[in-house]
């Protein structure tokens, strides 16, 4: 006669799992899911690097990043001339984007989620995060103003769709919904560099830089780089409406909203999702004497 034995075990629901037990379900013993200490990996890799440039370097790497973007709006001015369709041109200004991250090239709304992440793992100064913003941002529309010239002069039919678009932009009052669109945009941009970062698979790199482009520039949320080209564009055919004193004042709100948006509703949320994560890095920093500021200075120095 077979006896059959019984196994019970106790109900999970509940049950409390330690941090070292959580630590141990994973490949790595670090306080997060193994899929985020890859992306925050990443992420202070990077954001390292990009922090202890020189000037030069990051001069010459915004203007690139502005010139490419300028790429992206002309698809974006082709495909709108052409279609009308506002929706189409917002992926055909993912050029723009896909050039940047294959280009690795600087944009100066992508410089919030991993610089910032590094600068509160003290793997780089805040005096550096100021450099990379300050000369990104400087570089970004330099480099966008000279290729928007080139744009307009090279294609005389697209100077009244380039008129027209800016218009959109630079005479919307400042309102409840203007204000909310520039929030909307920085936080778009901040999401997909934080999408990028979250694989390392170029697919999804390259998904992430079409959906981006498709949000910001298909729903025309308003993005302080981007539709200041639209704006030197028309500026450039000589018939706009406007001058570069109203443009001035329309990029003061617009980059603030940019600003509080990619770092409030993202980067903000990502520090604390990984808050003891950035503890154990630094701790880590402040063990090596060649790391955060040390490193800052002879970087300064070179």
């Amino acid at each position: 006669m077979r006896v059959l034995e019984v196994v019970t075990y106790p109900p999970t629901e509940g049950i409390h799992v330690s941090e070292t037990s959580r630590r141990e379900l994973g490949d790595s013993d670090r306080p997060i899911e193994d899929e985020l200490e890859d992306a925050f990996a990443r992420m202070i890799d990077e954001g390292t690097q990009r922090l202890h440039r020189t000037w030069r370097e990051v001069l010459a790497t915004g203007f690139f990043g502005g010139t490419e973007v300028a790429m992206g709006v002309l698809a974006y001015l082709a495909v709108l001339h052409a279609t009308h369709n506002q929706l189409l041109a917002g992926l055909a200004f993912s050029i723009g984007f896909l050039a940047l991250l294959l280009g690795r090239s600087e944009l100066f709304t992508e410089g919030f989620l991993v610089p910032v992440t590094t600068v509160a793992a003290k793997r780089a100064s805040v005096g550096q995060l100021l450099k990379l913003w300050t000369g990104t941002l400087i570089a970004n529309l330099v480099g966008g103003w000279v290729l928007m010239w080139l744009i307009m002069t090279a294609f005389p039919k697209l100077h009244a769709q380039t008129v027209e678009s800016a218009t959109h932009y630079i005479s919307a009052p400042v309102s409840a919904e203007t204000l909310a669109l520039t929030l909307l945009g920085g936080m778009a941009i901040t999401l997909m560099t934080r999408m990028q970062h979250g694989t390392d698979a170029m697919v999804g790199k390259i998904a992430a830089a079409v959906a981006g482009a498709f949000l910001l520039a298909g729903l025309q949320m308003f993005h302080s780089i981007l539709d200041s080209l639209l704006i030197f564009g028309a500026l450039a055919t000589g018939t706009a409406p406007f001058g570069y004193l109203s443009w001035l004042s329309w990029f003061g709100y617009t980059a603030l909203g940019n600003v509080i948006g990619g770092l409030g509703l993202v980067t903000l949320l990502r520090l604390v999702r990984s808050k003891d994560r950035l503890q154990e890095e630094r701790e880590e920093a402040e063990d090596e004497p060649n790391s955060g500021s040390g490193t800052a200075e002879s970087a300064t120095a070179n």
